[in-house]
């Protein structure tokens, strides 16, 4: 009997504790591109206009932030037709084989109110390697409301030959800036 109000009380702390947020990326809302130096004096620069994603942000605790975006490689924009026709074949993205391009983090440390970095898996062509963003949200997340929409801008650079894309590496740089832009509404 001593044991009852024990368990009452534990169970009345587990239904008060608040539930994680699950947000669905806005893909008319979203931006990704990769920007690459091209011949050492200019830059070339890549969108991915068709984005998917979700994020679970569980209430007051960002380290437990997970975070999930598909990019359609098939749909990659480039400048011009040359870049586009390179850029999607077995060269660099191979979209007939490798159709999607996908981020997979887990955790998020904070840095500040605003800032913070999600490690997690950057997936291109058949090749996975760990990767960190670096985000920064238009609200803290700390103080975002249930219902209230997430705005964020997150930032990393990769090697674009440890994802298997070697060619032309006298024209094109290897150190690929990525930028991803979004608008996340709840459900």
């Amino acid at each position: 009997m001593r044991l009852m109000p024990v368990a009452a009380l534990a169970l009345g702390c587990l239904a008060a504790a608040p539930a994680a947020q699950r947000y669905s990326l806005q893909s008319d809302a979203s931006d990704v591109s990769a920007k690459v130096a091209f011949f050492g004096l200019a830059s070339k620069t890549a969108k991915f206009p068709k984005v998917s994603g979700t994020a679970l942000l569980p209430a007051g605790d960002p380290s437990g932030m997970s975070l999930e975006v598909t990019l359609d490689a098939r749909a990659l924009e480039a400048p011009d037709k040359v870049t586009l026709s390179r850029l999607r074949g077995p060269k660099f993205f191979w979209v007939e084989k490798y159709p999607t391009v996908q981020f997979s983090g887990k955790g998020m440390a904070m840095t500040d109110e605003r800032n913070g970095r999600v490690s997690g898996n950057l997936t291109a062509r058949g090749i996975t390697k760990p990767v960190t963003l670096d985000v920064a949200f238009d609200t803290p997340p700390s103080k975002a409301r249930a219902g209230e929409a997430l705005a964020l801008t997150a930032r990393t650079t990769i090697d674009r030959r440890d994802f298997g894309m070697t060619s032309y590496s006298l024209i094109v740089g290897r150190k690929v800036d990525i930028r991803i832009r979004t608008r996340m509404t709840p459900g």
